[in-house]
């Protein structure tokens, strides 16, 4: 039961219902409402319909002895004297019309004081046989041992030497009742069966919508139990939210996929390059052992470097890959290029730290603040020198300089340059575009990809393109701080 109300489906079906009956039950009520105020004003408008006959009659007649009143609606004639002079016939019991009585009393030969004083009152505010504006109000009343609701009029009539007359007439709500009761019996009966009907339509209407959802599902959950990044999950033939979803998890197992692969290009990689140094280690070692006059000790302490340096690369790349935080320092760019180059005296070519380059600008005298880790771009710097070193015939030239909101930072060399069609491609990992240079005259194929890996994660770049020479010129840029 919790599974099928945690459903989509079910959570919309219910919302939907629930929506639908607030809105038929407000709609129900006031059509209720507005059913009875017309009716109940319809027999308003009867009964003082009756009671301004009533009344015309008593000022025509000027008398309420010979005064015929209807056996089948309760009327009552009231004198100015609050007596009860003429009644309906059959009227056994009435409530609501003001006055109680149901039998009539015989008139006083005077009315006293105050019934004259009543009758002045009367006759400032009403002509001889003029018949005052009704009022009206809701009762009882029972004739011939019936009993019903009424809606009661009261008209005021003056008879000219009799004084005010009141005349109270009811008209049944008996009608008006069971119109009220037959339209609430309609709705009783059709507002549930609508109601199920709502909820029929929106629980197909929601299946068929997210059908391509569980599909979506059942493909996600196929591929998580088979691992193959290489299949793709059905994209519907529309253009709404569940498209857009579909094809969103695609992009994102596409990505996915090209990760794990590279990943696993990765650690082959690796252990290939790692094989070679450990192998060759291990022979050395192996051939001291035997004949200690044959240990090459150069050769296994290079190995040794060179294994130590590919370690490095790799735990560098592992927490780049990790999404390791840079640090915030802010350190000057040109002062960790001196620094650099002078340290590099053992080079096979000496680096030239250029203050005069028309081409890339100066090492400029003032600072060049940026803000980063001070290991990683000076990482980033030896890695391009040392690529350069590697390539170039008599010269390595390092500049830096300002270029709007960025510094720039400069590596040229003069050898052979990068093709442009491997301008994107030398900066891949493992890569090598000298296939015939030996690994040991050369890196792993990691410093360019790790130094591009460093510069995005500052907010930067680093891009290779042509020197005049024809040598390779590779760009740095980072944001000033």
């Amino acid at each position: 039961m919790r599974r099928v109300l945690g459903s989509v489906r079910a959570r919309a079906t219910l919302a939907a219902s629930a929506v639908v009956a607030i809105a038929l039950a407000a709609a129900g009520a006031a059509v209720l409402l507005s059913l009875w105020s017309n009716l109940s004003g319809q027999a308003g408008t009867q009964a003082e319909r009756t009671a301004r006959e009533v009344a015309s009659r008593l000022a025509a007649e000027r008398t309420y002895t010979n005064l015929s009143l209807d056996d089948e609606e309760p009327v009552q004639v009231v004198d100015s004297g609050g007596r009860l002079v003429a009644v309906t016939e059959d009227l056994e019991r009435i409530s609501g019309s003001g006055v109680d009585r149901v039998t009539p009393q015989a008139p006083a030969g005077t009315s006293g004081d105050d019934d004259d004083d009543k009758a002045d009152e009367d006759e400032d505010s009403l002509e001889a046989g003029e018949i005052g504006d009704a009022s009206s109000s809701s009762g009882s009343a029972t004739i011939d041992g019936e009993t019903a609701d009424y809606r009661f009029a009261t008209v005021p009539v003056e008879i000219d030497g009799q004084g005010t007359f009141t005349v109270h007439a009811g008209a049944p709500l008996t009608a008006e009742q069971e119109a009220v009761s037959t339209a609430l019996t309609v709705m009783l009966i059709g507002f549930p069966l609508l109601l199920a009907l709502v909820a029929l339509v929106t629980w197909l209407v929601t299946r068929r919508a997210l059908r391509p959802v569980e599909g979506i599902r059942g493909e996600m959950a196929a591929i998580t139990a088979s691992e193959d990044l290489t299949r793709r999950v059905p994209v519907p033939d529309t253009h709404d939210e569940i498209a857009r979803l579909a094809r969103t998890t695609n992009e994102t197992l596409a990505a996915l996929e090209e990760s794990v692969e590279r990943q696993r290009r990765f650690v082959a990689d690796a252990s290939h390059e790692l094989r070679s140094p450990i192998a060759s280690l291990r022979t050395q070692l192996e051939v001291g052992v035997a004949h200690p006059e044959l240990l090459d000790v150069d050769g296994a302490v290079e190995d040794t470097v060179r294994l130590q340096r590919l370690a490095a690369d790799l735990l560098l790349l592992a927490r780049l890959d990790a999404g390791e935080r840079v640090a915030d320092t802010r350190l000057d760019l040109s002062a960790l290029v001196r620094e650099e180059a002078s340290q590099r005296v053992g080079d096979r070519v000496a680096v030239c730290v250029d203050t005069e380059s028309v081409d890339a600008g100066p090492v400029d005298a003032e600072p060049v603040q940026v803000a980063g880790s001070r290991g990683q771009l000076a990482r980033v710097l030896g890695n391009l020198l040392d690529n350069a070193q590697r390539h170039t015939r008599s010269s390595v030239v390092v500049t830096v300089r300002r270029a709007g909101e960025w510094a720039v930072l400069g590596v040229a060399d003069d050898g052979a340059g990068v093709p442009a069609a491997e301008r994107d491609r030398v900066f891949e990992r493992f890569v090598r575009l000298d296939e015939s240079r030996t690994r040991d005259d050369g890196g792993a194929g990691l410093g360019l990809a790790i130094a591009r890996d460093v510069a995005v994660r500052h907010g930067g770049s680093l891009t290779v393109r042509e020197t005049p020479t024809g040598g390779a010129l590779f760009e740095l840029r980072l944001p000033l701080a």
